[in-house]
């Protein structure tokens, strides 16, 4: 996810955040300076913003361990003003690990809320709770606002809208009687109905809800059309896309080389061979930096990127879905019984899909 900056790593998993968290910090902190709180009420808010941020990590570690025990593993968390983001290396299938994963992180918000009611004393009066909540955060009602708090991050993420876990729940209930793509559209355009709502809602109450209207509207769409094109390419092999007609260049020639077919050609990434075998390769981005910086003369082999990726012809389509467009910038190198017959990228992969789809548009068309 692009304007995101790395914190650190958890159990392996890489942590983010999103710049987009700050404008809830600084919701915050707006909100203390307009109350006009001093400086130890305003550490007291500091304080809790940070202990929302270890929340929202613990809830995204809830998911990350529940997808877990189903053999997938998460590749990193990123922190958004609406809660957390577990991107996982891929996403339970069945209906009942999807639920089992989305509720995971709720869960753990209910959880710490259990236990932080120990130490706490609800009062019974609504009218004292508004009391004792009122003032902003201090020490006599730090735990009970964030008791309060994680109630609320349950709820609000148990909304049935993309990207929050709700919407992957409803889709795992539709999915139980409808396919996985028909499941996800359903649910994508009631998230979005909602959405609507938060959005008009915002403009007579709290603005910040028209961001997450978007922010919902937005994940939806990118959700039905991840989903879509997975289910496009369902029963396709890396045979069925893998490029036999391909660039390569020889690693000892220079930069002004692999220029020069750019110029000439419609490709934007090169095969890098050394005695006719595969060494590397070479795309747009790397060859404008190796210009820049070393020249037009400057061997190849200092620019390329060494590191191969290698698809065997039988693999299904779906299954390397994500893989390769996580590596969209990268040419694929196809294998068959250990030898090397052809390249696939992204690119080529978009182009099956379109075809795909224009395809099967026409068949609806005609029954």
């Amino acid at each position: 996810m692009k304007g995101t900056f790395k914190l650190g790593k958890i159990s392996g998993i890489g942590l983010f955040i999103h710049w987009t968290f700050s404008l809830l910090i600084a919701f915050i902190i707006f909100i203390n300076y307009r109350s006009g709180y001093n400086t130890i009420q305003m550490l007291w808010s500091v304080g809790f913003i940070v202990s929302i941020f270890i929340t929202v990590v613990l809830h995204e570690l809830g998911h990350a361990l529940a997808a877990k025990n189903f053999g997938i593993t998460t590749k990193d968390i990123t922190l958004l003003p609406i809660g957390g983001l577990a991107r996982l290396e891929r996403l339970p299938e069945k209906p009942s690990e999807e639920l089992i994963v989305a509720f995971a992180g709720p869960m753990v918000n209910l959880g710490l809320a259990l236990i932080t009611g120990f130490f706490i004393t609800l009062p019974e009066n609504p009218e004292l709770m508004t009391t004792q909540l009122s003032g902003g955060i201090n020490a006599h009602n730090f735990f009970l606002n964030f008791f309060i708090v994680n109630i609320a991050l349950a709820v609000f993420n148990l909304i049935p809208a993309f990207p929050m876990d709700g919407g992957r729940v409803l889709r795992a209930l539709l999915a139980f009687k409808f396919k996985r793509h028909v499941a996800t559209k359903i649910a994508a355009r009631i998230g979005q109905l909602l959405a609507v709502g938060f959005i008009i809602l915002g403009f007579f109450s709290n603005p910040f809800l028209i961001f997450i209207g978007l922010f919902v509207i937005m994940g939806a769409q990118m959700e039905t059309e991840y989903t879509e094109s997975k289910y496009i390419l369902k029963g396709y092999k890396v045979r069925d896309v893998l490029m036999k007609q391909y660039q390569s260049i020889d690693v000892n020639e220079p930069i002004k080389t692999a220029v020069a077919l750019l110029l000439d050609s419609q490709s934007k990434t090169f095969l890098i061979t050394e005695n006719g075998e595969p060494v590397g390769t070479l795309n747009r981005d790397q060859m404008i930096m190796a210009l820049s910086q070393k020249g037009e003369n400057t061997p190849i082999h200092t620019a390329m990127n060494k590191n191969l990726i290698f698809l065997d012809v039988e693999t299904l389509l779906e299954d390397i879905f994500e893989m390769v467009f996580s590596n969209k910038s990268n040419l694929m190198l196809v294998m068959e019984n250990n030898q090397f017959i052809g390249t696939l990228d992204t690119e080529n992969l978009l182009e099956f899909l379109l075809i795909k789809e224009v395809k099967t548009q026409k068949t609806y068309a005609n029954e």
